[in-house]
């Protein structure tokens, strides 16, 4: 099974009973989806009917129905259909697991090995539109390094534009139980990026998460702001930080998707956190994000607590829509 596992600032390694709970909470998550679109493309190949044209065709139309896209439903459908062809498949039921292989694969081709060695401390910039669940995937993050792996982490309230912005991730990190370096609404968000960095390397912490504005891509001042914090970073940390996080709330279905490839020109995004996957039908919104902004997929939120967050694992994923 696929599996990625990261080092001391990105995750760290899951143990068997804790990959089968996140299987789980991923499972329960795509309850909806499963139910709808997905759960009729796995009635299409569960029969011992023969593999037809018009096979393909409503198969191409699933997908697309179900947020996977256009381009990426035509490339599933053609490797699907390419892989059936050279193995001289007939029935369906056969062609399933073929089907599932191509979806497995969508995500593989965007995974990055991990660094051979982890800075410290590791700056993870999380980036995202606002309502994205951005602030609620912060506190998530943190607590999952912090509660579960024992890693040390801070937070960083660099969002200073959005009313009670700063006080909502005052509010999470004491949840989580980490420390977050504020200076209100209305303060220079590079000024709090600067003193966080400074808070970071004196208490000697593992991870440092900072939030940003939930920018749109109209407004190209707050592109402008985010490339002054990357760039304040990279002044302060060489090398940092050493990962932008893309929250995309898969409930926007290929809104989101258009919202990330804004982010990608401005932001240096390195991977991307599927957020509110439990709210929607359609997940195979998570195709379209992995092959059309080729970034791989680390996380996804399956539920509102705290502790409703999951490593990404792509054959789990794919399972889990055909179950």
């Amino acid at each position: 099974m696929f599996r990625r596992l990261f080092g001391l600032g990105q995750d760290a390694p899951r143990t068997e009973e804790e990959a089968k709970q996140e299987e789980q909470q991923v499972s329960q998550s795509l309850e909806k989806s499963r139910q709808g679109i997905f759960g009729r493309i796995s009635q299409m190949f569960a029969t011992d009917d023969p593999v037809t044209e018009e096979l393909w065709d409503e198969l191409e139309e699933s997908l697309i129905q179900g947020d996977v896209g256009l381009e990426t439903s035509t490339y599933l459908v053609n490797r699907t259909k390419d892989r059936v062809n050279r193995h001289g498949t007939k029935k369906a039921r056969e062609a399933r697991e073929m089907l599932k292989a191509e979806m497995v694969r969508v995500f593989q081709d965007q995974v990055k090995p991990p660094p051979a060695t982890t800075p410290q401390p590791y700056v993870i910039l999380v980036v995202g539109v606002n309502g994205a669940g951005k602030t609620t995937l912060i506190a998530k993050l943190a607590n999952r390094m912090n509660r579960r792996f024992g890693k040390k982490v801070m937070l960083a309230a660099g969002d200073t534009f959005r009313a009670a912005a700063t006080e909502q991730l005052e509010t999470w990190a004491e949840r989580a139980g980490v420390p977050c370096v504020s200076l209100g609404q209305g303060a220079d968000s590079a000024a709090v990026v600067f003193k966080a960095i400074d808070a970071a390397l004196e208490q000697q912490v593992d991870v440092l998460i900072i939030d940003t504005a939930g920018r749109l891509q109209a407004k190209f001042n707050l592109m402008q702001e985010l490339d002054k914090v990357r760039n304040i970073i990279a002044r302060k940390l060489p090398g940092a930080p050493h990962e932008v996080l893309l929250v995309i709330d898969a409930t926007t279905g290929q809104n989101g998707v258009l919202q990330a490839k804004a982010f990608l020109k401005s932001g240096g995004v390195t991977d991307v956190a599927v957020s509110k996957l439990d709210g929607t039908a359609k997940g195979g919104i998570a195709f379209a994000i992995a092959q059309d902004i080729e970034r791989p997929i680390r996380y996804v939120g399956t539920g509102e607590k705290i502790e409703d967050l999951a490593l990404f694992d792509a054959q789990a994923f794919v399972d889990a829509l055909f179950a």
